[in-house]
């Protein structure tokens, strides 16, 4: 009988679930189901419904599940929303042998040495050291960093809760953000600026003093980042335009700190729900740029390959990569 690992990928919004069949090779997906976070009162709830939809009722040799929060030995409270996800929890509810909690980037760092081909698309070809480190970034509901530290032949991905550092402005608008941000919240940070809400609170720092052609008042908080996007796309409203330019600029000039940080030789990826979508954007020397401009250490960054991942299930795939790990070295944290 084939090894058989559950994955999740629990998000604030939504959350992803799937069976996989280990092997040598990348684990083969044998099912997936998505939920709407807030639509059930657990992961417990979630699995119970996903197992029973998929037909599977054998033993389960590992699960891992990427959480939208920090994990602090076995459990782990999500940022977003008020649940605690209990590994030991989980283990005695289903039949799985082993159940390994990740922060959800460092769970989808696991994907990244799987991903290939049409699964990503390059921004900077750079000049990559197969032996360096490597670095993710994703703006989605959040903003999620991790590290990619080379140990031997392999990535050892390392979580963090970078996305909550103080956003350091560049510019004289970005330092009007800054303080905009500040007086809201009390303090600015990454995650306010370069996520999901972060496009928001961007949008309506721009049209403050303006009405928005393209956003109708009434549009709920959950629509308006795709919408703002849209028009900044297609430059149909200026101010869109605007945070666009504003997004895109600080998502560049992070993720050149993070390639600094980790010093990622090997590759910056940017991950999560955004990056995907603008991709455009992305393709603009506004980015990249912004992703260079780190004097005296321009030629560094300069050679680091920049890629955005395609693939929408990379937390997922990594989560099963991250499984099969536990039943290769026994250890599930």
């Amino acid at each position: 009988m084939a090894t058989m690992l559950l994955a999740g990928d629990v998000g604030g919004t939504k959350t992803a679930l799937g069976l996989y069949a280990a092997g040598a090779g990348t684990p083969v997906r044998r099912a997936v189901q998505r939920f709407t976070t807030l639509e059930h009162d657990g992961v417990a709830g979630m699995v119970s419904e996903f197992l029973g939809a998929s037909g599977w009722s054998g033993p389960l040799d590992a699960a891992c599940f990427g959480v939208a929060g920090p994990v602090r030995g076995r459990t782990a409270p999500l940022t977003n929303i008020p649940w605690l996800v209990d590994a030991d929890d989980l283990a005695r509810r289903f039949p799985v042998g082993r159940v390994r909690l990740l922060n959800d980037l460092a769970a989808m760092a696991y994907a990244v040495p799987a991903l290939a081909g049409d699964q990503l698309a390059v921004l900077q070809r750079g000049n990559p050291d197969p032996l360096g480190n490597a670095a993710l970034l994703a703006p989605g509901t959040g903003l999620g960093e991790s590290l990619l530290h080379r140990v031997g032949d392999r990535f050892v991905p390392v979580a963090s809760e970078a996305g909550h550092a103080d956003f350091a402005a560049r510019t004289s608008r970005e330092a009007a953000l800054q303080r905009t941000l500040t007086n809201r919240f009390g303090r600015a940070t990454y995650e306010q600026v370069i996520s999901g809400p972060g496009i928001v609170n961007i949008h309506a720092f721009v049209h403050e003093t303006s009405r928005c052609s393209a956003i109708a008042a009434d549009t709920s908080e959950s629509d308006r980042p795709a919408l703002i996007s849209a028009a900044g796309l297609d430059r149909s409203c200026p101010g869109c335009a605007e945070t666009l330019d504003l997004f895109t600029g600080v998502l560049g000039a992070e993720a050149g700190n993070l390639g600094l940080r980790s010093t990622a030789t090997a590759g910056v990826y940017l991950g999560g729900g955004i990056p995907s979508k603008i991709l455009p954007a992305l393709r603009t020397a506004r980015f990249l740029n912004a992703f260079r401009a780190k004097a005296p250490m321009n030629a560094l960054v300069e050679a680091m390959p920049v890629t955005v991942i395609l693939e929408p299930d990379a937390a997922l795939l990594g989560a099963a990569l991250a499984a099969r790990e536990v039943l290769a070295d026994g250890h599930e944290a």
